[in-house]
């Protein structure tokens, strides 16, 4: 049984969590699938614990890249802290190590992204949209597993070709984006069943820790709020952030 881990951002509490949860479950296998580190409060620890996994495969995300694309990473504030914050915690062997991970691995039935085959940064949403196939490239997988926009999902898509392919987020380990704080991640089982998961750990502490790592830095604040709600906080000064929760497409 396959553990699909994607976006833990380094928090270590939320992976702790997650690992504990899948080895009790059965999983004897891990797909990581990119942005390990960027944003959270225990970004070294994170990465040395993802790496001791027995039987791990792994994915280079946006934030992986943007360490060494400097120039590629967007004129936002929260995406040049996580950078920075990238810089710090990491050395320059460790950072080109990531880096140089690959940009798609093959799972049972299929394939696994970071955001897409078209990008690491184009992800799909929950509900359907005229892009979708478009972000397949051409590319004719039954099952594409992806993460990057941290909202959890299940849907099929209609391929260029006319064929179908079944998307699947598990959702973010350490960040979640649709409104619940509890670490979200799935179990791809032998069978080809995909079984999305949550799981309850001290996000409270986690947020706390982000001040004990990053100390009064404005976007460790607003990362600090996104773990305890669960959704993506406004930088400050700004709008709140509209998100999507997967179940209203549910209600629709």
């Amino acid at each position: 049984m396959l553990a699909l881990l994607y976006d833990v951002h380094g928090n270590l509490a939320a992976l702790d969590a997650v690992l504990a949860d899948a080895r009790e479950q059965g999983a004897d296998a891990f797909l990581v699938g990119g942005d390990m580190t960027a944003f959270g409060g225990w970004p070294e620890e994170t990465l040395a614990r993802l790496r001791g996994l027995e039987h791990a495969r792994f994915l280079r995300g946006n934030h992986e890249r943007w360490a060494v694309e400097g120039d590629a990473v967007p004129d936002a504030p929260l995406a040049r802290a996580g950078e920075a914050a990238t810089h710090e915690a990491l050395d320059a062997a460790t950072i080109a190590e990531l880096y140089a991970l690959p940009l798609w691995q093959p799972v049972p039935g299929g394939e696994a992204w970071h955001g897409s085959p078209h990008s690491d940064v184009d992800g799909f949403l929950p509900e359907p949209a005229e892009r979708d196939a478009d972000l397949l490239l051409d590319r004719t997988p039954e099952l594409l597993v992806v993460g990057h926009t941290h909202l959890p999902l299940d849907r099929e898509i209609v391929r260029r070709d006319g064929g179908r392919t079944r998307v699947v987020n598990p959702g973010s380990v350490g960040l979640p984006f649709d409104g619940d704080p509890r670490a979200a991640y799935a179990l791809l089982h032998d069978d080809g069943a995909i079984e999305h998961r949550r799981v309850a750990y001290d996000a409270a502490a986690a947020a706390a820790r982000q001040a004990e790592r990053w100390g009064d830095a404005k976007w460790s604040s607003v990362v600090a709020d996104t773990i305890r709600t669960g959704q993506p906080a406004p930088w400050p000064d700004t709008e709140p952030i509209p998100i999507v929760r997967p179940d209203q497409e549910e209600r629709a």
